[in-house]
């Protein structure tokens, strides 16, 4: 009995210290489409057509069949980060009528990220003054290349009758 009294506060520590490793996938539901993809469905085209060019629908209403819903949700995980859009068309029969975005389709995450790291840099040169001596990127990392020494070029041979 007295080994599991030891043992118990060890457990409960140990759970403390592993509730916060929890992994959170992302979660990524619907028609990923891109403004590419939007803007090749025109008015006049037929049903078989847009589902070729974007694929089913999410939603298809059978209360609505003139309207065909794609939408896209993309959560990241750690992140919270929700991105969502929302495509609309509407058909008359079996043609396009009408094209509507809800949501425009946000950038990928590799674009985010890239868009977030561009502010930062930007953000962090923002605040340097004029007197703040200005650094380039080749020299505030790279090592300078070391000087090297050419041979002297030969001399041009002097025009004949000169």
């Amino acid at each position: 009995m007295a080994k599991f009294r030891n043992l118990l506060p060890a457990l409960l520590a140990a759970a403390a210290l592993l509730g916060g490793c929890v992994y959170r996938p992302d979660i990524q539901q619907g028609n990923l489409l891109t403004m590419e993809d939007i803007r090749k469905v025109e008015v006049g085209m037929s049903r078989s057509q847009v589902r070729f060019l974007l694929g089913t629908p999410m939603v298809s209403d059978p209360f609505a069949p003139h309207r065909w819903d794609y939408i896209y949700r993309m959560q990241y995980g750690r992140d919270r980060a929700v991105i969502t859009a929302h495509f609309v068309v509407w058909f008359e029969g079996d043609k396009v009528t009408r094209v509507e975005t809800r949501d425009d389709p946000e950038p990928s995450r590799k674009a985010r990220e890239a868009k977030r790291k561009k502010k930062d840099e930007s953000g962090a040169a923002a605040p340097a003054t004029a007197s703040a001596p200005a650094t380039t990127p080749a020299s505030s990392n790279a090592p300078s290349p070391a000087p090297t020494t050419a041979p002297p070029a030969p001399a041009a041979p002097a025009p004949p009758g000169g």
